[in-house]
């Protein structure tokens, strides 16, 4: 027992010393980008200096169209977002654990993630009209694919010795269910909502050129055709630091929710 509690106190000092290194890796990373654009602005490459990307950002601020932009945006990626996890994650349950929704939805699944969602908004446009539910639906798509693989494959490699031992001990297919294959399942639908986010983030941008009023993709649209560099890169850092946050929000929770589990 000492030694289980001398390690157990060794761990929990390497791991805020570990926590402290990585910060100061990812600010000297995030210094040395900026270093580098700069010195690509002044070397005479077509990109706009720092100065003047903040510059171009302050001035959306104050007239609103930013604070407009990110909450069309930012309304389009967690609508789409939420509803396509809560889907991805409900059938790949289903399709994990019962083999007869596993031959129902795998061959339209599988067929599905060879087609990129950008190729179906022309149908969907046509089919859904101009409105936000096409641009949403689009988004839904993207993270529905890039998760419900992940949670199917959570649930099939559920170590069997697990289920055996719970079955042995009287348990039924919903106390193994909720008590054993969700709790081993949740890592790897974290992955697929982190993969998820990523593809809804990447979709919004592409639907935003078609048929919309507002949001970072269609500034980003207006801003090229008057080559106003500034305006671009403001759509492509925040679209950047919104995605980080929200990336990084799941990561707490996951660290929250799967703190059961050795992480190195």
């Amino acid at each position: 027992m000492a030694v289980i509690t001398t390690e157990a106190a060794a761990a929990t000092k390497v791991r805020p010393r570990k926590s402290r290194t990585l910060l100061m890796l990812n600010i000297g990373s995030v210094v040395a980008g900026l270093a580098i654009w700069w010195g690509l602005s002044l070397a005479g490459l077509q990109f706009p200096t720092p100065g003047e990307v903040v510059a171009a950002a302050w001035r959306m601020l104050l007239d609103g169209t930013l604070v407009t932009d990110v909450g069309a945006s930012l309304g389009r990626v967690l609508a789409g977002f939420a509803l396509g996890s809560v889907a991805a994650v409900l059938i790949g349950f289903l399709m994990g654990w019962y083999t007869i929704a596993r031959g129902l939805f795998e061959p339209w699944i599988q067929f599905f993630r060879t087609v990129p969602p950008l190729a179906m908004l022309p149908l969907v446009l046509v089919l859904m009209g101009i409105g936000e539910s096409p641009k949403i639906f689009v988004i839904f798509l993207a993270a529905f694919l890039a998760c419900v693989i992940s949670t199917y494959q959570g649930v099939v490699n559920v170590d069997r010795t697990l289920v055996n031992a719970a079955r042995v001990l009287g348990a039924g297919d919903g106390t193994i269910f909720a008590r054993v294959v969700v709790p081993a399942s949740t890592p790897f639908i974290l992955v697929g909502m982190r993969v998820g986010l990523g593809s809804a983030w990447g979709t919004l941008v592409a639907a935003e050129l078609l048929a919309a009023q507002a949001g970072l993709g269609h500034r980003m649209q207006n801003a090229q055709l008057y080559y106003d560099l500034p305006t671009i890169f403001v759509g492509i850092i925040t679209i950047g630091i919104l995605g980080l946050i929200m990336d990084r929000l799941l990561m707490l929770a996951g660290n929250k929710l799967t703190a059961w589990q050795e992480s190195r």
